[in-house]
Formats: structure tokens, sequence, C-alpha cells
């Protein structure tokens, strides 16, 4: 449902809030003991072969969107090797949660990690490389982990050893999130967790992504990072002839093309880009079986990114109309069909504040930075940051044989992870747990 918005940007009134509170905020915050960071590090470094291994072995056998059986049952059996409480089959799909209850009393917190994969070919040549193939959407394809899910789960595996490992020291409680179906909007994994209960009693919850860059470095911002995702479907119906003889029939690929073309104008002619950017792809489209035959149909599905909640509303409008009165302008028509899917997610200010020192701690040398602009990816995250104060981060994995002025970003079949960041992502989602807890979380505001 459309919310009602104000004269500023997500980004701009986030700006704004972080500019008068989190000096305040970040002076309330004690100092996290150098002890527990230190043990968090050699925990980690001893493990860092496994977290690896773990990588190699879901990248190699990568599953679709509620498909992630097989990486379930791997995430399953480990933590109930390390002693927690395991959920498998959260909300009736492979989702697993694991609780780690610590020896003191304290507040809870969350750690989300997504399992699934894309359906892209992999054109990487790596020892682990995908050979996976599936057919999605009627066509035959490969399956790969283009946006790096495999070291999200990897790096959460290894957080929950290197955190049971210190339970005496813990007070309150981890909860580890596997979510299946982050790839799959609207219709993402994490509300069918989340209904089943998985955010109850939960005070804050942090995710982090992965993604290209200088391997190692971390980046943050708050308010919000990443971009409220939709998905549209058009279904241009026309009339069947034969090639030779168009007058006979109903075109609907030309009808389609010039959609297609109209569509690009919504941003750039219907939009207020000082509210916040704005994106309106088509992500595929299909008609026709052979040369000389006009078929009856042609289907294009796409996405629209935003993060204002009136440009979120124009667009859904304008593509409709657009649709619908191009295709009656060729004597065909046009179904429309516009699926609102994951909000913007929105990193919580004092959760920014107090606990982005600790991402700086961990990246060391390699950086860690807070981020100009958010990113036009959508996140099925947001759902839990809507429940619980969120922080989502991100770490850039480009190895460093790779040029970052031609690297692939991710859901290109040429998308790689350094292995050396997994230790880092590790070591940030157990310093940012961790304090957490000792610090006692975040005010609750009234």
């Amino acid at each position: 449902m459309f919310r009602r918005h104000s004269f500023l940007s997500f980004a701009t009134a986030a700006a704004l809030v972080t500019t008068a509170v989190a000096p305040r905020l970040a002076a309330q915050a004690a100092p996290f003991d150098p002890a527990l960071a230190a043990e968090i590090d050699k925990r980690t470094a001893a493990i860092a072969d496994k977290i690896t291994a773990w990588r190699h072995d879901i990248h190699q056998h990568p599953e679709l969107g509620y498909q992630e059986k097989r990486t379930a049952a791997l995430v399953a059996a480990h933590l109930r090797a390390l002693g927690l409480e395991v959920q498998e089959n959260v909300g009736g799909i492979p989702g697993v949660i694991g609780t780690l209850k610590g020896a003191k009393p304290g507040p809870t917190v969350a750690l989300r990690a997504d399992m699934d994969a894309l359906p892209v070919t992999e054109l990487v040549d790596l020892p682990f490389k995908s050979t996976v193939r599936t057919v999605y959407n009627g066509v035959e394809t490969g399956v790969m982990h283009a946006c790096g899910h495999d070291m999200h789960t990897a790096m959460l595996m290894g957080t929950a050893e290197v955190l049971a490992g210190m339970k005496s020291r813990i007070p309150g409680t981890v909860k580890f999130f596997f979510q299946p179906a982050e790839e799959v909007p609207p219709n993402g994994g994490a509300l069918a967790m989340i209904n089943a209960g998985a955010m109850t009693g939960v005070d804050g919850v942090f995710g982090l992504h992965v993604g290209p860059g200088p391997s190692g470095t971390l980046s943050y911002r708050s308010g919000s990072i990443t971009a409220a995702a939709d998905s549209w479907k058009i279904i241009v119906r026309g009339r069947q002839g034969h090639g030779a003889m168009p007058a006979n029939a109903v075109d609907p690929i030309v009808a389609s093309a010039e959609i297609v073309s109209a569509l690009q104008t919504i941003v750039s002619r219907s939009v207020d880009l000082t509210s916040g950017p704005a994106v309106v792809t088509v992500g595929a489209i299909h008609g026709g079986l052979r040369e000389n035959i006009i078929p009856d149909s042609v289907w294009m599905i796409g996405t629209i990114r935003t993060f204002d909640p009136k440009s979120r509303q124009v667009i859904a409008d304008r593509l409709k109309l657009i649709a619908t009165k191009i295709a009656e302008a060729h004597g065909a028509k046009a179904e429309v069909h516009v699926e609102l899917g994951y909000s913007s997610t929105l990193n919580n200010v004092a959760m920014v504040s107090r606990f982005s020192p600790a991402l700086k701690r961990v990246a060391g040398s390699k950086g860690a930075f807070e981020s100009k602009s958010p990113s036009m990816a959508g996140e099925d995250f947001s759902r839990f940051a809507d429940k619980a104060p969120g922080f989502f981060f991100n770490l850039s994995v480009t190895p460093p044989n790779v040029d970052l002025f031609n690297v692939a970003g991710n859901h290109s079949p040429l998308f790689q992870g350094d292995d050396a960041a997994l230790p880092v992502g590790t070591r940030a989602m157990a310093n940012v747990a961790l304090e957490f807890l000792v610090s006692g979380g975040i005010p609750k505001t009234p």
C-alpha cells in the first residue's frame, strides 16, 4: 500500500536526522571490550578454511528460490552440531533459524543471510564453478550464485560458530536467519519467516551484502540503503496471421516494440527526480515462433525501482496507461499487472551511529566508509528492518587480480567473489552482534 510522502526524499531526510542525532547517540555508546574483539578475530582465523570450503560447496551446488533444500540441510546440520536450537522449514519454506542463548540475560539480536541463487549460466572458470542446469520461464539456463548469497550463507555459518564458542560471554540471545528466495520479489522468503514468528522478541537485526569493490572494504549509510523493488508484466494480445499479409493480422510485436520504447520516458518525463532516483527496466520479452507467422500475443516482464512513495505510484499508473493505450492504438489489447514488492531498506539512524565504528574496527586498513548514495538494488531484508531496528551494510569482494574499472557486477555471469573477504564479513557480523548485546541494544523510541 502506498503511503503519503513529504517533500523530502528518504535519503535527504535520513541525512538531516543523522546530522542532528548521530553525535549524541555516538557519545552514549560505551567502548567495546578489546578482548572480545580479539577473541572474535582469533576464532574466525581458526575456521577461515572451513568458511571457504562451505562457500565453495554452496557455490558449486546452487539452488533457486524456494528450492534451497540442500543448502538448508547443510546449514541446519552445522547449527545443530554447534548446540543451537534449530528450526527448519520455517514458514513452510526452506528457511532455517538457529538460536544461541547466551549464559547471561540480555536483549535479542538477529543476523540474516540469504541462500538462493539465480538463473544465470556461470562464465567464470573456477575449480568450484557451477554446472547446474534448469528450465526457467520456459528457457533452459544455468544456475549460479551470481549475487554472492553463497558467501552470505558461509559467512553466517562461520559467525554462528564463532559466537557459539563465546556463549559464556554472551549477554542475551542471537538468532541466525538463513532465508530462502530473496531473489523472488515480490514474494521473497522474509515474509513467510516473519509470519511464522521469526522476529518475535528481536530487538535489532543486521545483514550484509557482497558486491564489487576492493576486497574487504565495508560501506554503510543511514536511512535508505536499497530501493523499493516492484515487478510488472504486460501481455499484448493481437490477432495471429501470415507474416506476408500483416494487414490481415494485428501485430503484437510491433505494438510491444513501441511500448518498450515509450516506457523509457516514464522516469525522464513523469517522475520528479528531486525526490529520489527511479528506474523502469524491461527484463524479458517474448513473442512468436518463426519468421513468417505474426503471433497472437507477446509478453514482457520487468522491474520498477524507487525511493519515493509518490514516484512509486506515478510509475505504476503511467506504465499501465502507456501500455494500454499504445496497444489500443494498434488494434490490440494489453493486460498490465504491477505487483508491489520489497520496500526501501531503511537503516535505523541509532543503529548506524552506534555500530558503524565496529565496521571500521573490523575493516582496519581496508577501510569502512559511509556511502553518499543508496543502491537501486532491492532487498527482502527491508521486511526484517520494518519489524525491528535494522542495519544493513555492504562488503566489497572483487578479487585483487580483477580490474576494478571493468569489474562485473551482481547478477552477471562473470561475477566473482574473493575468498579472502569471507573472514572480514564473518568478523563484521560477529562484532556488531556481540557489541549490540553487550551494550544492551539501542534505546527504544516511545
